[in-house]
């Protein structure tokens, strides 16, 4: 069995000064589904594997409404465990995936080398691609206590604007076709960053191939803390 490390949280400090040094153009060209505070407690580190490197040079600072801080004692190796286990699930189910644990989440990275990608200026979900999110849908509703971000990212090829626009329509499909598999709405918040965030090399093919990619994090909600603090507490 592949056991999960989780990355050391950043500051609380660290993580409010990154979103305050990030681009207001990508702001201007981005929106997302504000859920309030819905989805669960991560720590800064989950943003870092979601963007990459590149926190305060683009991207969209309402990121910060869902990322709060990571749940500490009892309760929070409770959550770890099920939250190792979801992510266990996840890569079995989806060995082309790559599966990271991060604080109290899990951060699922989808690009062109694995099972969700998207043609040439296309924004639709395709057939194989179908057949990964089915799988990703069914780990969703055998763990239902759990809220899902998706993310979308483009390469550096083309107008930056458009490529704003490409990532916008790529994550909502990706939601709305999760959510179309009978998942709530109210699991989901949706954000996208264009081409200001490579995680890779853009002057190569190989780079831009895994620029052009989809995050999923999953994260623990409302109701999943508290049943785990009540059950510390019986502990």
């Amino acid at each position: 069995m592949k056991r999960y490390s989780n990355k050391i949280a950043v500051s609380f400090f660290s993580l409010i000064l990154a979103l305050s040094l990030i681009n207001c153009k990508a702001v201007d060209n981005a929106n997302n589904k504000q859920k309030g505070a819905v989805i669960g407690a991560t720590g800064g580190a989950i943003l870092g594997a979601i963007i990459g490197n590149n926190v305060g040079k683009g991207g969209n600072g309402e990121l910060g409404a869902v990322i709060g801080g990571v749940v500490g004692g009892g309760a929070g190796i409770l959550i770890g465990n099920k939250m190792d286990k979801q992510a266990q699930k996840i890569e079995e189910e989806i060995p082309g995936a790559t599966v990271e644990r991060v604080d109290d989440g899990i951060v699922v990275t989808f690009d062109e080398n694995s099972g969700v990608y998207f043609d040439t200026n296309k924004s639709n979900i395709n057939t194989a691609s179908q057949t990964t999110l089915n799988k990703l849908a069914g780990v969703f509703q055998e763990y239902p206590d759990t809220n899902i971000l998706v993310v979308g990212h483009t390469d550096s090829v083309g107008d930056e604007s458009y490529n704003m626009t490409l990532s916008k329509n790529r994550a909502n499909a990706v939601t709305n076709y999760l959510t179309n598999k009978g998942l709530s709405s109210g699991r989901f918040t949706t954000n996208w960053f264009g081409e200001t965030q490579p995680k890779y090399d853009n002057t190569t093919a190989e780079g831009r191939a895994k620029n052009r990619r989809v995050n999923v994090a999953i994260l623990p909600n409302q109701q999943m803390i508290e049943n785990a603090e009540k059950e510390a507490q019986q502990n």
